[in-house]
């Protein structure tokens, strides 16, 4: 079959317009075995926000978690039973970013999905094979044609302009544990192919108490063509210091995909956060970029206002709501990471109101 790129699909920028966000609803006690409900309650201010906006898509295992879910989206302010649809299909954890599909898009409107592999970020934990399922539950609530690839490939660890650069990291897509053969050519063909990346633009390592090797958007984004916020700690003592200052410095020597060089913008890290004595791998960076808004995890430290004033001088057409985020960061991500967009175009159908049948695994 003739790859996506090849023929006519590119990876759109997130801030292009949104039919839908989708989301699995959380309920892994192993994830957070003493805040769940905190997690939730971040949930359902997220639903909040998106539902007048855009069609929020959410997925569960049952009725009883659908009842969970309406509760706390109803106690958030929102009316469940508008613009939010409940579909059934069961799940390991809550990471729509990387569990869900890409979505890719053609100049007359056509629509995929892009169904890379998930394995737990190279089989860390046990049980990804529910969540890696979600995009074939998703392709048949959609009717989207889907391009299936036995790469392991997580939405968290690219982010692009939608006009052909691709930011990644040296220490997540390189690594040997998502697969062998990972060599920087290989990877960039892949993107290539699949996305329409015309230039990746490699950063090198995560942050501190991040479980994914490193992940790119906890640490770099884009949020319009050529500009890029880039994640900053002050403190030479911070394990995250050195490797920010030196994503940075390779920034600031990058040119995109147009052979423009990059405006970069310094955004703060939040102070340091722990939970039961493991770190946090909170991120302002880590924000979701809705129609009409950008949602922006805080953590209630004084880096909060710096982060929602400078998101908001960035993108000045949007209303810029800060999401608390210190429960649901200590599973190891946060708005970015359980958000994945589906864009508009030609081809949308959308699903049936309401109840999507039970969906086999």
């Amino acid at each position: 079959m003739a790859t996506p790129a090849a023929q006519g699909y590119r990876w759109p920028a997130e801030w292009e317009p949104h039919r839908a966000t989708w989301l699995s609803w959380p309920h892994n006690l192993e994830t957070w075995p003493d805040n769940l409900a905190a997690v939730r309650a971040s949930f359902a201010a997220l639903v909040a926000a998106l539902a007048p906006r855009e069609t929020v898509e959410i997925g569960v295992a049952d009725d009883a978690m659908e009842d969970v879910a309406r509760t706390g989206i109803r106690r958030a302010g929102w009316d469940p039973d508008h613009n939010v649809r409940f579909h059934r299909w069961p799940t390991t954890d809550a990471w729509c970013r990387d569990h869900g599909p890409i979505f890719v898009v053609r100049p007359d409107g056509a629509r995929a999905l892009l169904d890379f592999r998930f394995d737990n970020w190279g089989r860390k934990y046990p049980g990804w094979e529910l969540d890696d399922a979600v995009p074939r539950h998703i392709e048949k609530v959609l009717g989207l044609p889907c391009f299936a690839s036995d790469v392991v490939l997580e939405g968290g660890a690219i982010d692009g302009d939608g006009q052909g650069t691709v930011l990644t990291t040296e220490a997540c897509l390189l690594n040997a544990n998502r697969g062998p053969g990972r060599t920087r050519e290989r990877m960039e063909q892949l993107l290539a192919d699949q996305l329409g990346a015309r230039r990746v633009l490699w950063l090198g390592d995560g942050i501190d108490g991040d479980d994914t090797d490193g992940h790119v958007d906890d640490i770099a984004r884009f949020v319009a063509p050529g500009v890029v916020v880039a994640a900053l700690c002050e403190d030479p003592a911070d394990p995250n210091h050195a490797p920010l200052a030196e994503n940075l410095r390779r920034l600031r020597a990058m040119r995109d995909a147009r052979d423009a060089a990059l405006t970069i913008v310094p955004l703060p890290m939040p102070e340091r956060l722990e939970r039961a004595g493991q770190r946090s791998p909170a991120s302002h960076a880590n924000f979701y970029l809705a129609n009409g808004v950008v949602l922006v995890p805080t953590f209630g430290g004084a880096s909060d206002a710096t982060a929602l004033a400078i998101l908001g001088e960035l993108c000045p057409a949007r209303d810029v709501i800060g999401i608390p985020c210190a429960d649901l960061v200590s599973g190891f991500g946060a708005l970015h990471c359980v958000t994945q967009q589906e864009p508009i175009g030609a081809s949308t159908r959308a699903p049936s109101e309401g109840r999507e049948p039970d969906a086999s695994v």
